[in-house]
């Protein structure tokens, strides 16, 4: 399926109109003392499609805490490129050129080339950091912004507000689970979004479309189809950690305070999903309209 990987990385972390009678994707899970509204991201929006549906405004109205996949109010910028050094790097005296092979690399740098990224940048660089290298170049080549994204939106509202915020993990373990990829897996991972690239923006536009809407019946058709032939990335990059963050989720839904959990929409749909795995422990998420 054409796209698929770029949809993937949209929908997940790291990446249409709104009809007024349309629901969005916030979900409101009451726990026995407060609400936890649990809304599904697109981490990079174009400016000119930025506004967030109105359910996102309304659970932001109504929590006293904003938490996300990594607390991007305490990111730090050096802590950040120094923990991307040390995961995403290759061994010393390996190059991409050799663990890729001679083909791929030609694709890669091809790719890199075109969206004005220097080759001789990803020689040292795991597969799985130059697939999310290319599709990040890709999608701001497209005018995706992280600044536009729906974290970022909330998250200055946040500060200004003197809200809290929190993270359901950090970015060294969301490096780990790219790092732990088999190496055969890192490298059909790369393969994917080289094949992408060229129909990102076509499929992107269908997901935002059904984010907006809050769909999540079609949001689980575009991400997961492709999903079921590649089952060790499914699980490492979304199962493993729905299964990592659902203890959290329902520790906040035994507290005194409602709390907006934002987190990629890819977490919440399908066989797996937080929605599916709330309800299986005894909640009923409620779709904002």
């Amino acid at each position: 399926m054409a796209g698929s990987a770029c949809r993937w990385f949209l929908a997940l972390g790291l990446l249409g109109c709104l009809s007024a009678e349309a629901a969005g994707p916030v979900w409101a899970i009451r726990g026995a003392h407060n609400t936890v509204y649990l809304a599904g991201s697109i981490h990079l929006l174009p400016e000119a499609d930025a506004s967030l549906p109105p359910a996102f405004a309304r659970a932001y109205a109504d929590s006293a805490c904003l938490t996300m996949e990594i607390d991007l109010g305490k990111l730090d910028g050096a802590e950040t490129i120094s923990t991307l050094l040390a995961h995403g790097g290759l061994p010393e005296g390996t190059t991409l050129r050799e663990v890729a092979g001679a083909p791929r690399y030609a694709r890669a740098s091809a790719a890199a080339s075109t969206l004005g990224l220097p080759a001789v940048s990803m020689d040292h660089e795991a597969p799985w950091m130059v697939a999310l290298q290319l599709t990040e170049l890709e999608y701001a080549h497209l005018g995706f912004d992280p600044e536009h994204g729906v974290e970022q939106q909330l998250l200055r509202r946040a500060l200004a507000d003197h809200k809290s915020t929190a993270g359901l993990e950090s970015l060294a373990d969301q490096m780990d689970v790219f790092e732990a990829l088999a190496p055969a897996a890192q490298l059909r991972l790369l393969d994917m979004v080289l094949d992408d690239l060229d129909d990102t923006g076509n499929e992107t536009r269908a997901v935002l479309a059904a984010w907006r809407r809050g769909d999540a019946a079609q949001l689980a058709t575009l991400l997961l189809t492709e999903y079921r032939s590649f089952p060790a990335l499914y699980d490492a990059l979304v199962m493993d950690r729905n299964r990592h963050w659902l203890p959290e989720i329902e520790r906040l839904l035994k507290g005194g305070q409602n709390c907006l959990v934002v987190v990629g929409a890819l977490h919440l749909v399908g066989k797996g999903g937080l929605l599916e795995a709330l309800r299986k422990d005894g909640f009923a998420p409620v779709q904002m309209d």
